[in-house]
């Protein structure tokens, strides 16, 4: 049986940040009075990368609650922790959708909802929204009298008004192609024998990543995930969110190389340089991109780029919605080896260099 995220009454308060443990270990956040929780109605909903815990957003939630006080409800995810993580793409994205609306069922004052999400996490976060989707559509209100005017019904995420999309080190190509795994040193033989056995350390959600799914007979989940898919609104659902951010480690993160993360090929990797704002010290780079029209244009595929013919799918895919790409780098950082974790400040005391990252999100963050 699914764990509840019911809220329980106590509260520890630290800094005018108060958290409280649902009965299950996920952590709601929220400003330090108590009063306070009620006037939130922006939900944030963050999700954890493979093998981790609701904690791992813990310094994160908490930059959140501090920076807008009365603003935000921040929910760490706790349905796919540690080996859970391993049960796949679509079983996490199907608890995660289902968490989100007990927290929205809980909280009848919430309006909005944004999602920040990091690695695999960011993909989880992708297949629950198409999930969570209402469409827009014109319906007919029962309190009016007949032959008035429909209502309109906008699209939403779960009923509330969809904000924010942000990812951080997410592999949104998968990890199959060339360096979508830095620490196979980019080595073909090294990458295909990954591929053939992932599936015995990651199981299902290995499969996933190197796209070696066959569900039937149905292509790959990432490939399905770049579209509308059945009953569930994958693109749909991302083309709701008033804005869509993915922020990428350039070097140093061994488990998500840096085309994946920024949904770029080979050739559109930019060249940076040293920090574009001193408050910002590890940004390096930022780009919006704007939404690619598929039926203007016609794909590119060139063998020498590195994107082989299912990954330029999957980025023309992703390509038909605008994205905000922001690049990070800390190659001048004592744990620059631990970028995939330090992006994210998994662990203030070891991470706290990525702080920078966090407010940055925090800055731009649309309330």
């Amino acid at each position: 049986m699914a764990a509840e995220t019911r809220v329980t009454e106590n509260c520890a308060v630290e800094n005018g940040v108060c958290s409280s443990e649902s009965v299950s270990g996920a952590e709601d956040v929220w400003s330090g009075n108590l009063s306070d929780a009620s006037s939130a109605d922006h939900l944030v909903v963050m999700v954890h990368g493979i093998l981790g815990s609701s904690s791992d957003w813990k310094f994160g939630a908490e930059q959140f609650v501090r920076i807008l006080p009365d603003k935000v409800f921040v929910h760490c995810s706790e349905r796919n922790m540690a080996k859970l993580t391993l049960d796949g793409v679509d079983v996490m994205g199907e608890r995660l959708a289902a968490e989100v609306l007990e927290v929205i069922k809980q909280k009848p004052g919430l309006r909005k909802i944004s999602f920040v999400a990091h690695s695999v996490g960011g993909l989880v976060a992708r297949y629950a929204i198409g999930r969570l989707f209402r469409p827009h559509r014109r319906e007919k209100s029962e309190d009016l009298l007949p032959n008035s005017c429909e209502e309109e019904s906008k699209s939403s995420i779960g009923g509330l008004e969809p904000m924010n999309f942000i990812t951080v080190a997410t592999p949104h190509l998968g990890s199959r192609g060339n360096k979508q795994v830095p620490f196979l040193f980019g080595v073909p033989v090294f990458e295909k024998v990954a591929g053939l056995f992932v599936h015995w350390i990651f199981k299902k959600t290995g499969r996933h990543l190197f796209l070696t799914d066959d569900d039937g007979g149905k292509p790959p989940l990432l490939k399905r995930m770049v579209e509308d898919y059945g009953e569930l609104y994958f693109m749909s659902a991302l083309g709701s969110f008033k804005r869509r951010v993915v922020y990428s480690n350039v070097g140093y993160d061994h488990i998500v190389g840096w085309r994946t993360s920024s949904i770029r090929r080979n050739s559109e990797l930019p060249k940076w340089d040293d920090s574009l704002n001193e408050k910002y010290p590890h940004i390096v780079y930022e780009e919006h991109c704007k939404a690619y029209d598929v039926e203007q244009n016609e794909p590119t595929v060139t063998g020498d780029d590195g994107t082989d013919e299912l990954e330029e799918e999957l980025v023309t895919g992703l390509s038909r919605v605008s994205w905000e790409k922001i690049d990070v780098s800390f190659h001048s950082s004592r744990l620059r080896f631990a970028a995939h974790s330090v992006i994210q400040v998994k662990d203030y005391y070891m991470h706290s260099e990525g702080a920078d990252v966090i407010q940055h999100i925090i800055d731009h963050f649309l309330i």
